[in-house]
């Protein structure tokens, strides 16, 4: 039995209008976090040694290092870039640039304006806290938080452009392992709660500044990664639990705090990215994602290639990248962001709630 006309022009319609939705008011995004999503701002910081800026990182896709700390793409540039439709339909506009590449070629006149789409501010190896790998020259949040009020106040971004434009949080990560490198001065607990004071100071300030679309990321289960073995209690075999409890703990608070947006800040809606039941989910599947070793690291030295940073003098690689869910003792592979990036444009309540990603860049605020 054909379908009816009116079901088919009904259906097209609302198709239509939902397509329309993010074009209309998703404008751009703006990036903030560590190496998970750094684009490449390292590399425009002076004295600044947290550094992927060397081979073979960006191999894979890019062809040279871009001073992603992966063998590609990240999660934020999966999402701020349309890929293939069989693959997911993302957000169609190019990739967001470094703060760092786009204010020097301003400073220096070799570009006249700021992307209408959009800065990424992440930073590889900084945290929450100020003082998180304050020592290799990392940019915390804070300081992001900074750059982006200098634009603001330099008349580099109109404030339409902020409210029509995602504001993605993910950070944490590096807060958390460095609590188990070093002897403890205070409990888990109060560290976490310093944190999430960090967190929350955020959310203020960019509230302030007219972001109205949310998103925040989970950490990721850290204990499981596999730099665990530069830990003198690790054990290769399984994930150390004393480190992924903190980081369920951290995630509980971020949620919470997800959750209280809307009561807290008007007109504002906010997601919560679950990437922590994402990669468990990979871990306890791996077959099902095309992955062959989800523990080891493709390219490093040491046990699990956990010890050496990729690049380094000694280091070994894996013959295909996408076999691992690890691209390096930190950070997981292009395959392994891609699949994040779909579960958290396209997914459900275990991966993004209380909506995906596609759905807040659909929205129209004007109505809610």
């Amino acid at each position: 039995m054909g379908r009816s006309p009116l079901l088919i022009i009904i259906f097209l319609s609302v198709f239509l209008v939902i397509s329309a939705s993010a074009n209309e008011f998703v404008k751009s995004v703006f990036v903030f976090g560590d190496s998970l999503f750094d684009p490449g701002n390292n590399p425009f910081v002076k004295n600044c040694t947290a550094q992927a800026n060397f081979p073979p990182y960006g191999s894979n896709f890019f062809g040279q290092p871009t001073g992603r700390f992966t063998n590609g793409r990240t999660v934020a540039d999966f999402i701020g870039k349309s890929v293939a439709f069989l693959h997911a339909q993302f957000l169609g506009i190019e990739l967001q640039k470094p703060f760092q590449e786009v204010y020097q070629e301003f400073t220096n006149g070799s570009r006249k304006d700021f992307p209408a789409n959009g800065i990424n501010f992440a930073s590889g190896g900084s945290g929450v806290l100020p003082y998180t790998n304050k020592n290799v020259g990392v940019t915390p949040i804070q300081v992001q938080l900074q750059q982006l009020q200098t634009l603001i106040d330099e008349n580099h971004l109109h404030k339409t452009l902020i409210s029509n434009s995602l504001f993605f949080l993910e950070s944490g990560s590096n807060d958390i392992f460095n609590y188990f490198m070093s002897p403890h001065t205070v409990s888990s607990k109060e560290y976490i709660d310093n944190m999430l004071k960090e967190v929350s100071h955020f959310l203020d300030k960019i509230y302030e500044v007219g972001a109205r679309r949310i998103a925040i990321f989970s950490v990721g289960p850290m204990g499981c990664i596999p730099a665990k073995v530069l830990l003198p209690d690790a054990h290769i075999d399984q994930c150390l639990d004393k480190i992924n409890n903190v980081v369920k703990d951290y995630n509980k608070g971020l949620e919470d705090m997800v959750n209280d947006i809307p009561r807290k800040y008007r007109d504002a809606i906010s997601v919560y990215g679950l990437v922590y039941n994402i990669t468990q989910d990979i871990r306890a599947n791996p077959g099902s994602y095309g992955f062959v070793n989800v523990y080891k690291a493709c390219c490093g030295g040491g046990p699990l290639n956990g010890i050496l940073q990729c690049g380094t003098d000694g280091y070994d690689k894996c013959s295909n990248p996408d076999d691992f869910f690890f691209w390096d003792y930190f950070h997981p592979s292009e395959h392994t962001y891609k699949l994040m990036s779909e579960s958290l444009w396209n997914g459900g309540n275990n991966q993004i709630r209380p909506m995906n990603l596609k759905s807040l860049a659909s929205i129209n605020l004007s109505l809610t």
